[in-house]
């Protein structure tokens, strides 16, 4: 009987251990969670500063992993400013000036409009198993929600950040809290997710918190006010072109 037992507990063990989820299967359906050949994007950024609160609109057209297009709508000291990125390159126009710059070394650490997020966040390949191997160190309650708490290292130097702590929710595969770390083991910028929404079949944040941890402040909003998969965009939109028109 105690041997009957023995197998038994053994045998549940070992069910267990195979029906554990893997790290690496984890990220990657958080990665086509937030995945599509292309969207479309209207969104508000609401810009906490130690004195005052201003919202920033914009729009934006985005192509496969690697391709977006931006052009903001309000404040009017801010309309007409379009950016685009491509592969690697980011440039912006300013209809104050009539110019259109390259956004890069030292300036993509600038931040966005006075806002928590940097050009080098925008600059971020969104799939994280491109550039993390991840690691499951843990699962936690959190926002009411069974989460698995997943580290994520660097594969190489040239990632944004050193490392980065995730809370995965285990059901909708989407991450509610983003912790992410610099070289020297600091917290530099701290995500948190405030609302999901269910769009086509994908959980999507609709209101994220942004928080540069180096800055005073209650940090930045970004709200989505809608968001379209797999439209038609006009290639001239991914183009230096689009930025004057």
């Amino acid at each position: 009987m105690k041997t009957h037992y023995t197998f038994s507990a053994l045998f549940a063990v070992m069910f267990l251990f195979l029906q554990a989820p893997d790290a690496v299967d984890i990220i990657r359906k958080v990665d086509n969670n937030i995945r599509s050949e292309n969207k479309y994007v209207t969104s508000t950024m609401v810009i906490h500063s130690r004195r005052t609160t201003r919202e920033v609109t914009s729009r934006s057209w985005l192509r496969g992993e690697h391709e977006s297009f931006s052009e903001y709508l309000s404040p009017a000291r801010e309309r007409g400013t379009k950016m685009l990125k491509l592969e690697d390159n980011l440039w912006m126009y300013s209809p104050s000036t009539d110019r259109i710059i390259r956004i890069s070394g030292h300036m993509l650490k600038q931040s966005v409009m006075g806002s928590d997020l940097t050009y080098e966040d925008m600059m971020e390949d969104p799939s994280l198993l491109n550039h993390y191997d991840p690691e499951i160190i843990g699962s936690k309650m959190f926002m009411g929600r069974d989460c698995w708490e997943i580290q994520l290292k660097a594969k190489n130097i040239s990632v944004s950040y050193d490392k980065r702590i995730l809370l995965v929710d285990k059901e909708r595969f989407i991450y509610l809290e983003d912790r992410r770390f610099g070289k020297s083991g600091r917290l530099l910028r701290k995500v948190s997710i405030k609302h999901v929404k269910n769009i086509g079949g994908r959980w999507v944040a609709t209101h994220v918190i942004y928080k540069d941890m180096l800055k005073e402040g209650k940090g930045t909003e970004f709200i989505i006010n809608d968001i379209k998969f797999n439209v038609d965009i006009p290639p001239y939109r991914f183009s230096k072109a689009a930025l004057k028109r």
